[in-house]
């Protein structure tokens, strides 16, 4: 009985709280846009974390085995020689088909190209391949003219890569290394790390940036299940000296580093505007006890307990904090959802182009944190409703 008592009381405090909020509309829509503005902010940033990371752990197959020099984290630092490349080929595990073993021994090399948005110069990726990448990358599909001819100065280039760097259109010609190369085709792979590079065939790459070795060697296996046999008949060759890693398990290490500084950068950021936002919150409450002085006296003259009070009005300041919560976490939605950008792979120095990514798990983190807000700055006011003196209270004006 006592506690359908106490439900009432509180549900009655709540409710009288709740009307008159239409009279004190300016402080309550300051900390409703406060709040907002914070949970914007941190969702907005925190999608920049979460597109790099998806598009990063997307990429790549459990299936394909990626081969580099001993002790290289990174393409860029590795050196694979032509008669490594082709003992990699012919290891036990790797997929036979009938135009020879799946394994592409490939060349990196970074190339200057002007960003759209801005006509500053970026690190753009220009991979070589070997016939068999086709096979390797089976998400890899065309999506406009078509693939280059080995043995020619063309290239095809990621989607992502082609919206993101002037240059870069089908039919265009440039400028790179010893020679100049035309555009033929545009590729995708359904949004994986490749859609931020340039292909062209590994022969014709290697004498235009002078270049004697491959860099790494992606190889197809027949099954996920033989990898391990792959890397033991590898690693303990004695006319290797290599590392070799699952190719989704290397790009998803990649993104570990920017995604980590990214999601940090955002809480800081969030946390200080956070701060303010509490402030505002607790201005808000305070004014809100201060002008119901006399009613909340009355309400504990006629019995209504402390405990009512002080639940009354987190309730308030919760129900003001989450509806700038979700003002801002669908405002940052609508905005940022699928914003195309690019930012450099501190791993390769190269550019990656990747989508922005409001996901539920970002938007229930941003909610949590608005509860937080709103908690923290309905607290303290609470607490001083419940200490207000009946007598005095009921003799203010």
């Amino acid at each position: 009985m006592r506690l359908l008592n106490w439900i009432s009381q509180v549900s009655t405090v709540t409710m009288l709280n709740l009307r008159t909020l239409g009279q004190r509309r300016g402080s309550a829509l300051a900390t409703v846009f406060g709040v907002a503005g914070v949970v914007a902010v941190f969702v907005a940033v925190l999608s920049i974390a979460e597109g790099f990371r998806a598009t990063l752990s997307s990429s790549g197959s459990p299936d394909t085995a990626m081969v580099m020099r001993g002790g290289s984290d990174s393409e860029m630092v590795s050196g694979i020689a032509r008669d490594g490349a082709r003992i990699i080929a012919d290891a036990p595990g790797v997929l036979r088909t009938a135009a020879g073993p799946a394994a592409s021994a490939e060349l990196y090399v970074i190339i200057d190209l002007a960003k759209r948005s801005t006509g500053t110069p970026a690190n753009v990726p220009l991979r070589g391949v070997q016939p068999a990448a086709f096979q390797v990358r089976k998400s890899l599909r065309m999506i406009s003219g078509r693939q280059f001819r080995p043995g020619s100065g063309e290239v095809i280039v990621g989607r992502g890569a082609a919206a993101e760097f002037a240059g870069l259109d089908l039919g265009a010609t440039l400028r790179s290394g010893q020679n100049s190369w035309k555009v033929v085709g545009i590729f995708t792979t359904g949004g994986q790390i490749s859609d931020s590079e340039i292909w062209c065939d590994v022969e014709v790459l290697m004498p235009a940036f002078r270049r004697t070795m491959f860099q790494s060697v992606h190889a197809q296996l027949v099954s996920g299940d033989g990898f391990d046999r792959f890397k033991d008949a590898l690693t303990t060759d004695p006319r290797l000296d290599v590392s070799v890693d699952r190719e989704s398990h290397y790009y998803a290490e990649q993104s570990r580093a920017l995604s980590g500084i990214i999601t940090q950068l955002g809480i800081l950021i969030a946390g200080l505007m956070a701060v303010g936002a509490v402030f505002g919150a607790l201005l808000t409450m305070y004014s809100a006890v201060a002008t119901r002085t006399r009613e909340i006296a009355t309400l504990r003259a006629l019995g209504f307990g402390a405990g009512p009070v002080v639940v009354s009005v987190l309730v308030e300041s919760l129900f003001l904090s989450l509806a700038g919560g979700v003002v801002g976490a669908a405002l940052a939605y609508f905005v940022f959802n699928g914003y195309q950008a690019a930012t450099l792979n501190w791993q390769t120095f190269s550019q990656v182009a990747f989508n922005f990514q409001v996901t539920p798990r970002l938007l229930v983190w941003a909610i949590f944190a608005t509860l937080v807000m709103g908690f923290v700055g309905g607290i303290f006011p609470a607490g001083r409703a419940a200490r207000l003196p009946v007598a005095s209270a009921l003799r203010e004006v």
